[in-house]
């Protein structure tokens, strides 16, 4: 009894065969799902696109949350939200029994209909149109090649498992094997090709579903992702074979050899394909990006922006730069708070002082550079904005600014601040914190009538064309190390005129021959394994591409890949917003020294600790863990392997190490416990 009882917890937690179906048409539930595959099921080009329909939730990211996608770049050096993350604290990271990541639900799902789905397929049991069929079939390819990308990020080495598992105790164990991590990286690629091998160009007009477009774009992404994480965790536990890799104790690991043949082929094996399928994208929308005018439109006669308007939009299909995006609707009956959040302080989520410095001045140099015509200066938001990046400067908002001036008697009550205030930086309350005093107007409309209540329906775009042209650019220059080769200058500055640059700025080499990457310092980007990049090319490859893709939730991504955090291990690292003190911007607040003493009824941080707000500095008392600033553990680059995993694969169900699981590098297999290092 006590193994069938162990055999049926594997089944349920593991990878068994997928009977938890995801419906999204009611044919989904004409027959209740079963280990057998219903009569019904899969045979009609409907069926075959329902299936594909009830995975689009995990792959098309949501508006959900306070400031939608755009706040999903919080707890990075790029955003803050009201409070800060557990992993830049000491301890606060631990081992646990269980952890939800660890997640098999979708990718067993997709494995069993997608695989029930071939079958029909092959044997021609599918009525329909067959162009429609193969084109869903492709989609569910992208759509698991999605899920082991986010699994990839999280765990590195990972079971590679392709079918949905049936309840057999040896067959369950022997899957848990993990994969080292280029092996998983290039199953991905493989899934993506096989999805454009099934896939139709031009399938879908509005772009709201995969297209081959997005596989290849999405193919350059997990592609430079790879190369970056091997090339940076070179000779470190992160990557196979290398020193102190968990992986080589495990017998079916130890004696794993490239496919490439070495470490160094096999970066260039990834970054080859990283160019090549960006190039493909970039080559085919260079020409229709969307340009940035630079100006912000301040009443119904002002011009439209259309840069601005590409991500406020509820709309994406007149924007071709726009492969794929999610729509919200009255009709579909989903909405979200974008709109009213950026009406309202972005809901706490505030812009940090390094994205804000991080950006060029409009002839293109940093902003400590020598410049001809203007300085830098952020003595108040205004002069912030002034003669900056033009991205920077219909984005970050400014007291005084009209946020509403459209459709203005649609809607009554629906507390939209129809003047941008001064930011209310010791407001507690989620919808009025202003966390940093910097905030974005990205995503915003300027529409009243689009939304109210809180309930509104700017589009949420998944995939744009432009990070193609970036992701060539940083491929390019890491094969090649020459900003000449390929077609690196010309995407940079065909970016750079999108953006809204002019003249001279256009060339990225003026920026380059400004940079001193001493006073980069705030950007985590300008890090590699703790050491400040030493090319100051690649630095601002780096640069370019957090500034066009800043609130796009990308930063994190990119900041594991390049190893951009082990400084704070050395360092601790203050989180800063707009410079309160000792500017004109002080006297908005007249605050008293109670407001800024360090307790726990403080409004703000201390003009001692640093002239710039700190958000996490408030309050000193020893309960904050934040109030000596980020730290780091390398461990936290990779989850914790949860320790039921452990018992659940091992022989005798107690000792971890008779699992086939192994743990990531710098976690202890102790539940309860913190990083190692």
């Amino acid at each position: 009894m006590k193994m069938k009882n162990n055999i049926l917890r594997k089944a349920l937690s593991l990878f068994v065969l997928g009977a938890t179906l995801a419906a999204c048409d009611d044919f989904l539930d004409k027959e209740p799902p079963s280990y057998v595959v219903p009569e019904e099921y899969y045979r009609s080009e409907e069926q075959v696109q329902a299936s594909a329909n009830s995975f689009y939730t995990d792959v098309l990211p949501s508006h959900g949350g306070d400031y939608g996608t755009f706040g999903t770049d919080n707890n990075t050096d790029n955003q803050a939200g009201r409070s800060a993350d557990g992993k830049y604290a000491v301890g606060e990271w631990k081992v646990g029994m269980g952890n939800s990541n660890w997640d098999w639900g979708v990718i067993r799902n997709i494995n069993y209909q997608l695989n029930t789905i071939l079958d029909r397929y092959e044997n021609k049991e599918i009525a329909g149109n067959d162009k429609n069929i193969r084109h869903y079939i492709g989609e569910h390819y992208v759509l698991r090649a999605y899920q082991y990308f986010k699994r990839l990020q999280q765990w590195g080495d990972f079971p590679i498992v392709t079918e949905a598992l049936p309840d057999n105790e040896a067959i369950l164990v022997a899957a848990n094997k993990r994969m080292p991590r280029n092996e998983v990286a290039r199953f991905i690629l493989d899934d993506l090709d096989t999805a454009v091998e099934y896939m139709s160009e031009n399938f879908d007009a509005r772009r709201t579903r995969i297209s081959p477009d997005v596989a290849v774009l999405l193919k350059s992404r997990i592609a430079l992702f790879e190369a970056s994480w091997l090339t940076n965790f070179k000779d470190t536990p992160f990557v196979p074979n290398g020193e102190g890799w968990p992986g080589k104790a495990k017998d079916y690991n130890a004696n794993y050899q490239y496919p490439s043949g070495s470490i160094d082929n096999e970066i260039r094996y990834f970054l080859e394909i990283a160019v090549a399928s960006a190039e493909m994208i970039a080559e085919k929308y260079k020409g229709g990006l969307v340009k940035n005018t630079g100006a912000i439109p301040q009443s119904a006669t002002d011009p439209e922006n259309p840069y601005f308007k590409m991500f406020g939009n509820i709309d994406m299909t007149d924007f071709a730069e726009v492969l794929l995006w999610r729509e919200y609707s009255q009709a579909l009956g989903i909405q979200n708070q974008v709109e009213t959040s950026i009406n309202r302080g972005n809901m706490g989520v505030g812009v940090t002082r390094s994205l804000v410095e991080g950006f060029l001045m409009a002839d293109g140099k940093p902003i400590y550079a020598q410049h001809d015509d203007y300085q830098f200066s952020d003595a108040t938001i205004a002069d912030a904005r002034k003669n900056r990046d033009p991205r920077l400067t219909i984005f970050l908002k400014e007291p005084g600014q009209t946020n509403v001036f459209l459709n203005m008697d649609d809607r009554i009550g629906d507390m939209f601040v129809t003047i941008e205030p001064n930011p209310d930086i010791s407001n507690g309350a989620p919808d009025r914190a202003y966390t940093t005093g910097y905030t974005l107007r990205k995503g915003g409309t300027f529409n009243r009538g689009l939304a109210g209540n809180n309930k509104g329906y700017t589009a949420s775009i998944t995939f744009r064309a432009t990070e193609a042209l970036l992701n060539y650019i940083e491929a390019q220059y890491m094969l090649t190390g020459s900003l000449a080769s390929g077609r690196i200058l010309d995407y940079w500055m065909i970016i750079r005129e999108k953006a809204g640059f002019e003249g001279a700025a256009i060339n990225p080499q003026i920026t380059i021959t400004a940079t001193d990457i001493t006073k980069e310092k705030l950007d985590w980007g300008a890090y590699t394994a703790g050491q400040l990049l030493a090319d100051p090319v690649l630095y601002n490859i780096r640069r370019e591409r957090r500034c066009e893709l800043m609130a796009e939730g990308l930063r994190w991504m990119d900041l594991i890949r390049w190893r951009s955090l082990d400084q704070l291990k050395a360092e601790n690292y203050h989180i800063e917003g707009f410079h309160l003190w000792g500017t004109p911007m002080e006297d908005w607040f007249n605050f008293t020294a109670a407001d800024y003493n360090g307790s726990s009824s403080a409004k703000v941080s201390s003009p001692e600790l640093s002239q710039y707000l700190r958000p996490y500095q408030k309050n000193m008392g020893s309960g904050n863990l934040y109030r000596d600033g980020y730290t780091w553990h390398m461990a936290h680059y990779l989850q914790p392997m949860p320790i039921t995993q452990f018992l659940l694969t091992s022989s005798d169900y107690t000792s971890v190490e008779l699992s086939p699981l192994y743990q990531n590098p710098y976690w202890p297999t102790t539940s309860e416990q913190s990083a190692i290092q």
